[in-house]
């Protein structure tokens, strides 16, 4: 089965997931999280870019972007992905593919939602037993948010912005917010191309005809006689 049609949307947020191939680790240290945090500063704004939540976990990675008319997404992800696998196969005396297919991607729409998604990011370390807290986790948008560490590699994003005229009260908010109970569902975020309200759902299916799902890649089932 052909895959699912790129959806890349003009003055839009987007997630996207990298993973290693067949899931296997492509972090091994600080040090290899480093070169891929430098690699994402070095090609965002060659490419028109700006990140406004990341996560890197030893196995894949996570990142909300905001792009705009002049954003070369593909371009983007191709220099970074391509410049850390050199980097990887020198460390490592590696061969054979790194990095799972292509990268996954969602259209997120500019309001609670993004927020949602910059929350189930930042909270993947303390799901999967690394950290008690957000905050204890050095390579994740958090403390941007939760305590205004300066970090110039991110963009605030705009609904954060939002939450208030004071950078204190933002905090407090973000911090209140994280840590409530509730969080985006994950099969959203694997299953789903757009990831909003009903209203916005449909206006995107409508205007890229495309539907609001993945389609499994490979052969469909065989139908029983």
């Amino acid at each position: 089965m052909p895959r699912t049609k790129r959806v890349i949307p003009l003055n839009a947020a987007l997630h996207i997931i990298c993973r290693g191939n067949n899931r296997q680790n492509v972090f091994h240290s600080d040090n290899d999280k480093l070169k891929y945090y430098t690699l994402l500063r070095q090609w965002k704004d060659y490419n028109a870019v700006n990140i406004l939540h990341y996560c890197l976990m030893s196995n894949h990675v996570h990142l909300v972007l905001l792009l705009n008319s002049l954003s070369m997404l593909s371009r983007f992800m191709k220099q970074v992905n391509l410049s850390y696998f050199y980097y990887y196969r020198k460390i490592y005396s590696y061969c054979g593919h790194l990095w799972q297919d292509r990268f996954k991607s969602n259209i997120i729409e500019a309001d609670s939602y993004l927020l949602q998604c910059g929350k189930y990011i930042e909270l993947n370390p303390v799901r999967a037993g690394i950290v008690r807290h957000p905050s204890e986790y050095r390579f994740s948008s958090y403390n941007f948010y939760a305590k205004g560490m300066a970090d110039s590699f991110l963009t605030q994003s705009p609904v954060y912005c939002g939450l208030s005229d004071s950078d204190r009260s933002r905090q407090r908010q973000y911090v209140d917010f994280v840590v409530d109970s509730s969080i985006i569902n994950s099969e959203l975020l694997e299953k789903k191309l757009y990831i909003g309200s009903q209203t916005f759902v449909n206006k995107l299916q409508e205007y890229y005809q495309i539907n609001n799902k993945r389609e499994n890649r490979g052969r469909p089932p065989k139908q029983e006689k």
